[in-house]
């Protein structure tokens, strides 16, 4: 890969640049040729329109998540202003309604015809079937192995250890994380592990923290085949397994082994 000149500076791309060469996406070489041809037939919308319209889903699910924490606090009770919320706020409704909302404000009124949306639509469609297929199957091998109880007995094993707390934290979600390939399950199974573990020290609040920043970074290790997400990035981005295990992968591992690191450290010194 050759260096890019940048005002006037050269510069080395970096070291994984150099290892990894991939050619855009069709879909998206193909946007970009034609972005010229579109921005010449349709204006652009405002920034304001398109930041609303982002934000509708967003809003209506954090407003669920409000009045249910209301009602949880027994600052509101149960009526028909929370099912209408519940209704709205689903994910599923939030985003069909986003999706209206897009089509309406981002292309009617854009000059867009009927034809150009169904087109457009349909093109959206083509890279993401194949995805949602590899995650649908990533996903039924991920909760085979947790319905197994894999993570649990691997979990209870490792916490008989002698570790101390913030270095076992680490390992147990980085074990689950590995095998089983979910963050959130592995975050979930170490906190319910490690929290009764941490009743038979003294520790401060700033080292409790530490050992939150722990678990999320062994839950973050070494995304594989069993992730959704390795297939997500990898199909997405038109990315080959070893593209992806050298790329994705190492990534996440270096962030994980970096945010322990600093807790680690850190917690020498509280």
């Amino acid at each position: 890969m050759r260096d890019i000149v940048w005002r006037g500076l050269r510069i080395q791309p970096p070291y994984i640049g150099n290892k990894i060469q991939v050619a855009p996406p069709p879909q998206i070489t193909e946007e970009l040729a034609k972005r010229d041809e579109t921005a010449k037939a349709h204006s652009l919308p405002p920034f304001w329109m398109v930041s609303f319209s982002i934000g509708i889903p967003l809003l209506l699910m954090v407003v669920k998540s409000m009045i249910e924490l209301f009602i949880k606090l027994e600052y509101m009770y149960e009526g028909k202003f929370y099912e209408v919320a519940s209704f709205l706020g689903h994910p599923f409704t939030a985003l069909i309604i986003a999706t209206l909302i897009f089509t309406w404000l981002l292309g009617t009124r854009q000059g867009y015809t009927r034809n150009e949306l169904l087109d457009i639509s349909t093109k959206a469609l083509a890279p993401a079937g194949m995805i949602i297929l590899i995650i649908g199957s990533g996903g039924t091998f991920k909760q085979m192995l947790i319905d197994s109880g894999v993570g649990d007995v691997l979990a209870q094993s490792i916490s008989k250890t002698q570790f101390p707390p913030i270095i076992l934290a680490f390992i147990i979600a980085a074990a689950i994380r590995i095998i089983l390939g979910s963050a959130t399950v592995s975050m979930i199974t170490t906190a319910g592990i490690v929290g009764p573990i941490l009743e038979s020290y003294t520790l401060s609040d700033i080292h409790c923290a530490l050992i939150v920043i722990s678990i999320a970074s062994g839950t973050t290790i070494l995304s594989h085949v069993n992730d959704s997400g390795f297939w997500l990035v990898g199909k997405y981005l038109g990315l080959t397994e070893i593209q992806t295990l050298k790329s994705w992968t190492v990534m996440e591992t270096i962030i994980a082994l970096g945010g322990f690191a600093f807790a680690l450290l850190f917690s020498f010194f509280v």
